[in-house]
């Protein structure tokens, strides 16, 4: 396996190691009988968890975010771009996001509609380029895709961090603010791309 596969697969295999910082050990297992007699470390896991957690879940979804694309960039500079890769790499560039949406939804921290609108915006890309790749053409993404990338990273973190360091200095809601940015960039980023790679659904030469 080479180089830029190793990275995307390391890229989803940080998720799971995510979402155990992001969402709190649930109490059946704490308490569960059959785990008993490790009760006292998983109590203190839990403990550890619920005060250090959003900050470790921050710096692995920072790390995580920051090398997005690392692996396309060295698989295309070494020519060593395979059908695995271009079968995980789509998977690992959003997976990490919708996981952090989750959890967040399930913490009451984010909407539902604000989570859907994210995801919903990806699936609809990815399966536009999907189209493309299946008749052979390749599209780029944007700086909108980028910006959009860059605010949804911002937002994720602020609401991790409960507005840390932020808050501090000011009693605005920078979360809210910085999730309402991201929003409008994904929701302009997919009309953007849709309406430049229209042409890809060939609608002429469709029945519909």
């Amino acid at each position: 396996m080479n180089l830029p596969n190793k990275i995307t697969l390391s890229r989803i295999a940080i998720v799971p190691i995510f979402m155990l910082f992001v969402v709190p050990l649930p109490k059946e297992l704490t308490e569960s009988t059959l785990l008993a007699f490790i009760a006292p470390q998983i109590r203190a896991l839990r403990v550890f968890i619920e005060v250090y957690g959003n900050y470790i879940a921050a710096i692995i979804f920072i790390i995580a975010s920051s090398t997005d694309g690392v692996d396309g960039y060295i698989a295309r500079k070494r020519k060593q771009i395979t059908k695995l890769g271009k079968l995980l790499d789509p998977i690992a560039d959003k997976l990490l996001v919708t996981a952090a949406l989750v959890a967040l939804v399930d913490r009451n921290e984010l909407t539902s509609w604000a989570a859907m609108i994210i995801i919903g915006r990806d699936l609809i890309v990815t399966g536009l380029r999907l189209v493309a790749a299946g008749e052979g053409q390749v599209i780029s993404a944007s700086i909108w895709g980028k910006i959009k990338t860059i605010t949804q990273m911002v937002a994720i973190v602020a609401i991790l961090l409960d507005n840390f360091p932020i808050r501090y200095i000011t009693s605005i809601n920078f979360a809210a603010y910085a999730m309402l940015i991201a929003l409008a960039a994904t929701i302009y980023s997919g009309i953007d791309y849709f309406v430049r790679n229209i042409h890809v659904l060939d609608f002429k030469n469709n029945n519909f």
